[in-house]
């Protein structure tokens, strides 16, 4: 049975943080908008390749290998730097604050899990005027293991001195919230930017369209052990 997590770990690009404001960096230095799929996707792919094969390269790295890759190498390595250096300045959701605040007040430990870097996750969460709710943030650099390996739930877990099923992982992204449940944890999958749940993932344990909802679905859970 799931049970009530004591600990809800949130994912942080594209969960928290939309990356929308990108589009336009991308605009601005001549290439189409949609060139903000087409890299995010390489670089999840890059970074898949990597932590599958053993490897590991930071976020920066990826990502400006897969910006000048897919645009044919098009962009100036400034134009490139300009765009990477957008991570820094993403706005958050606007249901962010009021997720991690019923998480907070329930008694919940609030924590950040992110395939980014401990630096720019705590800028994003100071910017936006959250960070009082996180009491850890943790990044995939902690242990060199990108997300969806499960060493980097556990190493979660380990953290926060939990185990596991005590931690409640939520995100935007399926793939993460499938690693996570292979990991132990339970999971939260807000529906906004992907719709639909893959079916050839392991499905969520709570879903909702917002992160609002998805935290009430988890608090709603029944009490289990001691934490």
């Amino acid at each position: 049975m799931v049970n009530r997590p004591s600990v809800i770990a949130f994912d942080v690009i594209e969960t928290l943080f939309p990356l929308e404001p990108l589009r336009q960096r991308i605009i601005d230095a001549g290439q189409p908008g949609h060139v903000l799929e087409l890299w995010f996707s390489r670089l999840l792919r890059d970074a898949f390749v990597l932590v599958a094969s053993g490897g590991y390269r930071p976020f920066p790295d990826i990502a400006t290998h897969g910006l000048a890759a897919v645009t044919g190498g098009a962009l100036s390595d400034d134009a490139v730097r300009h765009i990477v250096a957008g991570f820094a300045e993403l706005d958050p959701h606007p249901d962010v604050e009021p997720a991690m605040r019923l998480a907070h007040d329930a008694g919940v430990e609030v924590i950040t899990l992110t395939n980014g870097s401990v630096k720019n996750t705590s800028a994003l969460l100071s910017r936006a005027g959250v960070d009082a709710y996180v009491q850890r943030v943790l990044s995939v650099d902690d242990i060199q293991r990108w997300k969806p390996a499960p060493d980097i739930y556990l190493h979660a877990a380990r953290t926060c001195g939990v185990p596991p099923e005590r931690v409640a992982l939520v995100a935007a992204h399926s793939w993460d919230t499938h690693g996570a449940h292979h990991a132990g944890l339970v999971t939260g999958w807000v529906s906004r930017l992907e719709k639909r749940f893959p079916d050839i993932y392991s499905p969520a344990d709570v879903t909702g369209d917002d992160l609002v909802a998805v935290v009430e679905g988890l608090l709603a859970l029944p009490e289990g052990g001691s934490p």
